[in-house]
């Protein structure tokens, strides 16, 4: 097959459903060979099932692609090691890796028990870091031996991580990690021509389609579906390519027909007394600079966007 991702060996973990599985066509249909990763739990994170990722590797070979399946817990150590060794054991390379996996166990704080913190933290931000620790030593590997890759890691926030989100403490703080970590394997992995970003995407899926009810309704017939996950994987394949050369350390929103650039933290307006501040004084100093301060969007469930 050809196209942008011709030649390329492409992971995707989550990749038997939702946003994950249309990560995994696209790819596919831009000529990627592609390793399908699915634990196939349910969406709070019960049970297992390895037909997910088997069902969309075969979609893959069925549209003339080329694909094997994966089915394994990437927030584990033997898991995360695995999955890169399937890609090379298959088709002897790697050159991106889409960090995906995840689900929602969503309660409010004063609700919110240990059991569904570690679960939430382990499978987004656990699961994001090996894959890309294992990744990216073999990277590293290879950019020492003389072989400089061409390699993409595509991590997977969301606006609950940028915003925060009302009834998902869990959720937002594993994906404000997912940020921070983008940016620190960006920074770190250049040298070895690894380049690093994040997407922040809204679609529907099992895991907004509880949440966020009608705002992910499929429309009427003939219409433009805003909410349907293939409308986030162009962007993906994209950043998966040869051709975003360049483009690294970026988190992007993406959402039906927009993309956007994230700018992250800036320093605001700063006030400098010059030496150490009364209590009095530092409480007047921030109540000054937070009328001048430019106000940020509402977080989730408190108010329009």
């Amino acid at each position: 097959m050809t196209g942008i991702s011709a030649g390329r060996v492409a992971v995707v973990t989550g990749a038997g459903r939702g946003l994950g599985r249309a990560h995994a066509l696209a790819l596919a249909a831009e000529g990627a060979r592609v390793v399908v990763n699915d634990l196939g739990t349910g969406p709070g994170g019960e049970g297992a099932s390895a037909d997910p990722a088997r069902q969309v590797a075969d979609e893959i070979r069925a549209r003339g692609g080329e694909a094997v399946a994966h089915h394994g817990d990437v927030a584990t150590t033997d898991g995360a090691a695995s999955l890169v060794a399937t890609a090379l054991r298959a088709y002897g390379r790697l050159d991106a890796l889409v960090n995906n996996a995840g689900f929602l166990r969503d309660r409010m704080l004063v609700n919110l028990d240990e059991d569904d913190w570690d679960a939430v933290i382990r499978v987004h931000l656990k699961g994001h870091f090996l894959p890309l620790r294992h990744a990216a030593a073999h990277w590293r590997t290879e950019a020492k031996a003389g072989r400089p890759p061409v390699a993409r890691v595509i991590n997977t926030t969301s606006g609950a991580g940028l915003l925060g989100s009302v009834g998902q403490g869990n959720y937002a703080a594993a994906k404000a990690g997912i940020v921070a970590l983008t940016l620190v394997a960006a920074a770190e992995l250049d040298r070895y021509g690894v380049q690093v970003n994040a997407i922040a995407p809204a679609a529907r899926t099992r895991m907004t389609e509880g949440p966020f009810g009608a705002a992910m309704a499929t429309p009427a017939e003939g219409g433009f579906d805003g909410m349907a996950p293939a409308n986030v994987s162009p962007l993906v394949v994209w950043l998966a390519s040869e051709a975003a050369t360049g483009v690294t350390g970026q988190v992007f929103e993406a959402e039906a027909g927009r993309i956007t650039v994230m700018e992250g933290w800036h320093p605001g307006p700063t006030a400098d007394k010059g030496d150490r501040w009364t209590v009095a004084e530092a409480g007047q100093a921030v109540r000054d600079l937070l009328l001048s301060m430019r106000m940020p969007r509402p977080v989730y469930g408190t108010g329009p966007q």
